[in-house]
């Protein structure tokens, strides 16, 4: 299991391990090491522990045993605000992240709490917008905007905060497959860390550097993407095969004569 070198590394997980109360173990000694500017890909079946253990690199939950560190600062609870602004989450439902009048009360609120200035926090909200090609919608209310559209704003209230690391838990379900190949192009195109939690393996694959499986808790392997979407083995072990789908675009390939 190549992992990258902890000294090159932007985020450095070391033996994390996480409990729920009760008892149940989410996460068992996980140990990966994420360099600056890669995309990686978090994949595995429900329950593996794959947001759990994105929710740990901005310190929702914290390690019951092991370390995470992050640009050099251990996260923990003397140090959340700070690990905050390095490290922006989109989640998977855009309503848990939406919750002003407009898109541009969303995206500003961000860099306020942060206690920018307000000419900064105009700019940071512009450079959001643009990126995300939401200008126009700018006095937008967020319940007028349909699902694809809200998980753009609820990218761009992260992006306004200029994060050296953004993770996604799930981004590319309940997509149709358009909006899921303009949401790989906008991946591709982030100059941050990206961490793409998600049971979606062929988008995965289209977006990122390299791969983690994770299965009940446990770090199952870690490579090039490709290489781990290619090992059927490892994906059937971890409930995640997805290579019967070349049957049927073997089939639509022979109907169409490609």
């Amino acid at each position: 299991m190549p992992l990258a070198d902890s000294s090159t590394s932007l985020i450095s997980i070391r033996g994390l391990s996480f409990a729920y109360p009760g008892g149940r173990t989410a996460l068992d000694n996980i140990t990966l090491d994420i360099p600056a500017g890669e995309r990686l890909g978090i994949i595995g079946a429900s329950g593996a522990g794959k947001s759990t253990f994105l929710l740990h690199l901005n310190g929702v939950h914290l390690p019951t045993s092991g370390e995470v560190i992050v640009a050099g600062t251990p996260v923990g609870p003397g140090t959340l605000r700070d690990v905050r602004s390095k490290v922006g989450i989109v989640f998977q439902n855009p309503d848990d992240q939406l919750f002003t009048p407009t898109v541009e009360e969303d995206v500003a609120f961000g860099p306020l709490n942060m206690g920018c200035p307000p000419q900064e926090v105009r700019d940071r909200v512009t450079e959001a917008l643009s990126q995300m090609r939401l200008e126009e919608y700018r006095d937008r209310g967020t319940h007028e905007l349909s699902h694809g559209e809200k998980r753009r704003v609820a990218l761009a209230t992260v992006l306004a905060m200029r994060p050296q690391v953004i993770g996604f838990d799930e981004p590319f379900a309940n997509l149709d497959p358009g909006m899921v190949h303009q949401l790989i192009d906008v991946i591709r195109g982030l100059k941050a860390t990206v961490i793409v939690i998600s049971q979606e393996i062929i988008p995965v694959v289209a977006c990122c550097d390299r791969i983690a499986v994770f299965h009940g808790g446990h770090l199952k392997a870690v490579g090039p993407a490709l290489e781990i979407a290619a090992n059927r083995p490892l994906l059937a072990e971890c409930g995640i095969d997805f290579h019967y789908q070349g049957e049927i675009w073997r089939k639509l390939a022979a109907v169409s004569g490609d």
